[in-house]
């Protein structure tokens, strides 16, 4: 969401579509309660402008969850109908961010793998490094030149930080055969805790706090690094065709 904030103040047309199946928190955290979710866009006929909720800066956000599950289900007609509603967004929006669940369930795995780009966030702690490469492992075993930055969040310091991302980034090389992206790392910060308590994006609410620096530094290197014109994308008409073709492979 801060990270959706930062690409839209950097002048980029952004929309969220918040894929996590079991808690979605998109719109709490924006404090907007949706009307619609992309299962209105199945059931009920509706477009997906109608579905479309703004948030701070301009930012949109689409409420995913059950209504992804239900594609998968769709006879090929009605999935080619749904797809090309979805893909007018491509219209309005240089960039989509798929907010996905933590963990390697099916769902995420089949999102990572039909994104363009991956940002993998993991924390110092022991548990979330496993389940990072664990991640990575499962993506490389269907893709190993997908590429993944990774950020490091909620470390104690950048020495802590560093070690953490060169290490995971050293297994991955040398265990798996994947390259990963060191994109940054995000420092703790009270800054997250009191704006969440809040419900407003901490981009917003505390502009000069460190971990708002941060995110303007990973956001400008991973757009550095990405070419959004890049004739290898077929936007999101593309992104859910791969999708569904991944998951009912």
């Amino acid at each position: 969401m801060n990270f959706a904030l930062k690409l839209s103040q950097m002048g980029y047309r952004v929309v969220i579509l918040d894929a996590d199946f079991g808690l979605a928190n998109i719109d709490v955290l924006f404090g907007i309660s949706p009307r619609y979710t992309l299962l209105d866009v199945i059931n009920s006929n509706k477009t997906i402008f109608d579905i479309l909720s703004e948030g701070p800066m301009n930012v949109k956000f689409i409420s995913g969850g059950s209504g992804i599950e239900e594609m998968i289900h769709l006879e090929k007609w009605q999935l080619n109908i749904v797809i090309e509603k979805i893909a007018s967004l491509d219209q309005i929006a240089d960039i989509v961010v798929v907010d996905t669940g933590a963990g390697i369930s099916d769902n995420v795995i089949s999102f990572i793998t039909a994104a363009d780009d991956v940002i993998l966030i993991t924390t110092p702690e022991p548990t979330s490094i496993m389940d990072a490469y664990a991640l990575v492992k499962t993506v490389s075993v269907k893709d190993k030149n997908k590429k993944i930055h990774v950020v490091i969040n909620r470390a104690d310091n950048i020495k802590e930080a560093v070690s953490v991302a060169n290490k995971l980034c050293l297994a991955a090389d040398k265990f798996l055969g994947v390259k990963l992206q060191q994109l940054g790392h995000v420092l703790y910060d009270i800054s997250v805790v009191k704006a969440v308590k809040q419900q407003q994006p901490f981009i917003l609410s505390y502009p000069k706090a460190l971990v708002t620096r941060q995110f303007s530094e990973i956001a400008h290197k991973l757009m550095g690094e990405t070419d959004t014109t890049s004739q290898t994308s077929s936007g999101l008409r593309g992104f859910f065709r791969k999708l569904t073709n991944i998951i009912n492979a």
